[in-house]
């Protein structure tokens, strides 16, 4: 049982180099594919030959299963649960554990939720994370935690939250640009310091979102792109226009292999002038990090940001992927 501030050394330690291990932690997985040329782990059914249409997805829910994975050796004494020691000692801005829906089955193009919630995923895949740190500083020798789990892509293995990522594409005859997050590790509990798409949003409720994909990406567009607070309801002409306007299409599912963060991997087309009006209040800080605007979508930047930068897994899977699929993306 290590003291806290062993404990805080190891989360440092993850924190400083979340990159480098998750790229180390895809070598834990060698049977399981990658997508697209990326350490972000999948499961064959969960990646479609081309992109599909978010309205040809289809949902359903049951009751969620529960689980017994001990952490018991990670945490310093007094603590009974990653999350817990987390919030204590190492609480980042935003870390709230908020109901969420539980991916528990995907079909086809039939995907299956139960409840959980935000803490769920904390406390397997961060702490797993936060084990592969520990043996990295030589604190374990081994990764009991990560093993018990298994294989990360089957959600009958361990709770399974879902975020929606999504590359926003801004479609402009001139040229296309897309947009990404930095992600600050000081407000943020996963993926701090690393580059990301946006909006990313963990599939939950909320007062204005029902049991759709979509209503919450809507919430998290206005939330990310527009700076609005995460309790105040999106306004419904905005809601509207934005369902009007953009071509959502989803390229897959993945699991990072460092956290086990499961994302559903989309992209949001919108022609620049209708962007324009949608985003004309664009900001450049969120409470969640800094956004980078206007970004060439070309070869050379894809490039960059898949190979040669920080990039979440999911977010440099979706870019490898949107590339792949330029032409049937932007053929509008």
């Amino acid at each position: 049982m290590p003291t806290s501030e062993e404990w805080l050394e190891v989360r440092a330690h993850l924190g400083e180099h979340r990159h480098a291990l998750a790229l180390k932690a895809a070598g834990e997985y060698p049977s399981l594919p990658k997508v697209a040329g990326t350490p972000l782990l999948t499961a064959a059914h969960w990646m479609p030959a081309a992109p599909i249409p978010l309205n040809d997805l289809s949902l359903s829910s049951q009751a969620s299963p529960s689980f017994d994975i001990g952490q018991d050796s990670l945490l310093p004494e007094g603590f009974r649960s990653y999350s817990a020691a987390m919030a204590a000692l190492a609480a980042p801005t935003v870390f709230q554990n908020r109901e969420t829906y539980r991916l528990l089955g995907f079909t086809g193009k039939h995907l299956t939720f139960g409840i959980g919630s935000y803490f769920d995923g904390i406390d397997v895949g961060e702490a797993c994370a936060h084990e592969f740190a520990a043996r990295e500083l030589g604190q374990t020798d081994s990764l009991r935690l990560r093993t018990s789990v298994g294989d990360p892509c089957d959600p009958a293995r361990r709770p399974t939250n879902v975020a929606v990522s999504t590359l926003t594409i801004r479609d402009d005859p001139g040229g296309a640009t897309f947009f990404l997050h930095w992600r600050d590790p000081k407000r943020v509990g996963h993926a701090g310091g690393l580059y990301q798409v946006l909006p990313v949003g963990v599939f939950q409720g909320s007062q204005d979102s029902d049991f759709s994909l979509w209503h919450c990406m809507i919430r998290e567009f206005a939330e990310e792109l527009l700076g609005m607070p995460e309790d105040q309801a999106v306004n419904p002409a905005f809601a509207h226009r934005l369902t009007s306007a953009a071509r959502v299409s989803y390229l897959g599912m993945g699991v990072d292999p460092l956290t086990f963060a499961t994302d559903m991997l989309t992209v949001a087309v919108i022609e620049a002038g209708t962007f324009d009006e949608l985003f004309g209040d664009l900001v450049s800080h969120n409470e969640e990090g800094r956004v980078l605007a206007g970004i060439p979508f070309t070869a050379e930047n894809i490039e960059r940001f898949v190979h040669h930068e920080p990039t979440q897994a999911a977010g440099a899977a979706l870019l490898s992927l949107a590339w792949q699929h330029r032409e049937v993306l932007l053929c509008g």
